[in-house]
């Protein structure tokens, strides 16, 4: 049943990438991400499962149906992301993808503020980082995992003013650096698969994008770390009014999605892992990959979608 499932969380985020894919370049970061919601909240509702949204767009959750868990019926919570970088797709850009998790419940972290500071690595990376640590000292760790030189590192940040002094850090240390206009999460997917260019990704981006990536790596065998973000005295009222504790508090990788994690996401525009939804004559290719943390097993899929055959979702 679970192999079912998590094969079956792709035709969810299928139907997400092909839905807002039709708005690239148009503009309209809006229309794009209302497609892609009720494309996924359509498709999410025929899974066989006692779901419940917990993390992201949790709006969607309020259409699913309400199931009583049962051996062939499994009790989840959801973590989803039915337009990760809207303004990718808007513009044209990269890195836009679908995405959504599953966890046995209580599995996902909720995060108290919206941004989180993270570090995110592959498998052969894992146990080297430390976000308490200097960049330096974190790069040479990495370094020393992998076998190479700090100068043969590429590090991924979002170009963000916030992230600025991070950027002049990391130039100081030699290591390459890939900013991204969009798309952290993409970039922590590629992280943890060998041979895409990218080696660790850093800085500060969205809390559930961090949660989401923190899933993805557990299945794959990477490593990621975290501290909230407090921007303003109204996060930080939301750490005390939530019993929080520190700012400062280290998150772990099996803090911010825990054992049992399944993960899907197909690609709206192309990325390091997934190549974005290609419209042919009659239909469209869509791109994805599925792992599920159980197995360690990482799947890459690739669809060829007819338009005259529209699948039923009852």
């Amino acid at each position: 049943m679970e192999r079912n499932l998590a094969l079956e969380l792709v035709r969810v985020t299928e139907a997400a990438a092909l839905a807002s894919a039709r708005w690239m370049g148009k503009g309209d970061a809006a229309a794009a991400d209302k497609a892609a919601r009720g494309a996924l909240a359509t498709v999410l509702k025929s899974v066989k499962m006692a779901g419940r949204v917990v993390l992201g767009d949790v709006e969607v959750g309020a259409k699913l149906p309400r199931r009583r868990p049962s051996r062939e019926v499994p009790a989840v919570d959801i973590a989803v992301d039915a337009l990760q970088s809207t303004e990718s797709v808007a513009h044209g850009g990269d890195n836009a993808v679908s995405v959504i998790a599953l966890s046995d419940r209580d599995g996902f972290f909720s995060p108290p503020v919206p941004y989180m500071d993270k570090i995110a690595v592959g498998a052969e990376a894992a146990g080297a980082i430390d976000i308490r640590a200097n960049v330096l000292d974190n790069l040479v760790n990495i370094a020393d995992a992998k076998r190479c030189y700090v100068e043969d590192l590429t590090v991924c940040i979002l170009e963000r003013e916030r992230n600025q002094a991070l950027v002049d850090e990391v130039r100081r240390t030699g290591a390459r650096i890939q900013l991204l206009v969009h798309g952290d999460l993409a970039a922590a997917l590629a992280a943890a698969i060998p041979g895409s260019g990218v080696d660790v990704v850093v800085g500060i981006g969205g809390s559930v994008e961090g949660v989401l990536a923190a899933a993805a790596l557990r299945c794959m065998g990477g490593d990621m770390q975290a501290r909230v973000w407090v921007r303003d005295e109204e996060d930080a009222e939301a750490l005390r009014r939530t019993g929080y504790g520190r700012a400062e508090r280290v998150l772990r990788i099996e803090t911010l999605a825990g054992a049992n994690t399944m993960f899907a996401a197909t690609g709206v525009t192309s990325s390091a892992i997934v190549r974005g939804v290609r419209f042919v004559p009659g239909g469209a290719v869509t791109h994805s990959v599925v792992m599920r943390e159980r197995s360690g097993t990482v799947r890459l899929i690739e669809t060829n979608h007819h338009f005259d055959r529209k699948p039923s979702y009852k």
